[in-house]
């Protein structure tokens, strides 16, 4: 075995397998229970990246008379923005650990998904290469992977005869739609960065600003473009986390950027 193996796919196959049993030997609710115990495992690295988060918005008063004060000085507007982070106790890398993470435990997943999980020939040799003894299974053991009406090592998709390509199906559909809504719960804050930018002579804000409102529709898409190519039990993960991080960002910031949308739903009541 790799390191990768050892340090990831072997504990993550144990746990899939641990919930496996624990849930009805149903893969379907082993992925929702292993889901959520993974995200209060990592839930204190979300922590400075929340507390961060907040540091950064009581200092964009301060940020934004910086950034007029140094309009021509993108050196001098970088080193004391530095300085302020750092008497404020800020760390702008704080939130990016825990992104990493999920990418990496996703990346693991799908392994796990895609060559772990297959019922097909030698698998559970392969599988039981990779349990600890308590959770060897069988050779001539059937692992159950069917959840509602997913295959969780299939793609959730449809396929109807006169279209070239494949249907995403619900799950991926709802992460997409999660991945939207929290991206406009960030809306608010990404006018108030580009309006600074603007005011602004130097290009990188510019640059940055418009990258991040690229993602309210680029990220969406990039989740239903790549779910429709990879296992739906991935994809159900991907739901699942989506759903806390919407409700983080709801923690932080309240509705944003969805408060008129809302509103209007409300009209239409």
């Amino acid at each position: 075995m790799n390191i990768f193996q050892i340090a990831l796919i072997q504990p993550l196959t144990n746990g899939l397998i641990l919930f496996y049993n624990l849930l009805w030997q149903n893969m379907g609710l082993a992925i929702i229970g292993f889901s959520l115990f993974l995200r209060f495992a990592t839930n204190p690295l979300t922590k400075p990246y929340m507390a961060s988060m907040k540091k950064i918005k009581e200092v964009e008063p301060l940020i934004k008379k910086l950034k007029l004060k140094y309009a021509k000085d993108q050196k001098g507007l970088m080193a004391a923005q530095t300085e302020l982070y750092k008497q404020k106790g800020i760390n702008p890398s704080a939130g990016c650990l825990p992104y990493i993470l999920n990418i990496v435990i996703m990346i693991a997943l799908f392994n796990v998904f895609t060559h772990v999980l297959s019922t097909n020939g030698d698998s559970m040799s392969k599988l039981n290469a990779l349990l600890y003894t308590p959770l060897k299974m069988s050779e001539n053991a059937n692992l159950n992977t069917g959840f509602l009406y997913l295959d969780v090592r299939k793609p959730d998709i449809f396929n109807f005869s006169g279209i070239p390509f494949p249907i995403p199906g619900p799950f991926i559909i709802l992460a997409g739609l999660l991945q939207f809504f929290s991206a406009k719960m960030m809306a608010p804050i990404v006018k108030k960065e580009e309006k600074i930018a603007k005011e602004t002579k130097g290009q990188a804000d510019d640059m940055a600003v418009a990258m991040q409102s690229s993602m309210v529709y680029t990220f969406p898409l990039m989740t239903i473009f790549f779910g429709v190519k990879f296992p739906s039990g991935l994809a159900l993960y991907w739901l699942l986390f989506s759903v806390f991080q919407m409700f983080q960002q709801y923690k932080s910031s309240g509705w944003g950027g969805l408060t008129p949308l809302l509103n209007k739903l409300r009209l239409l009541k």
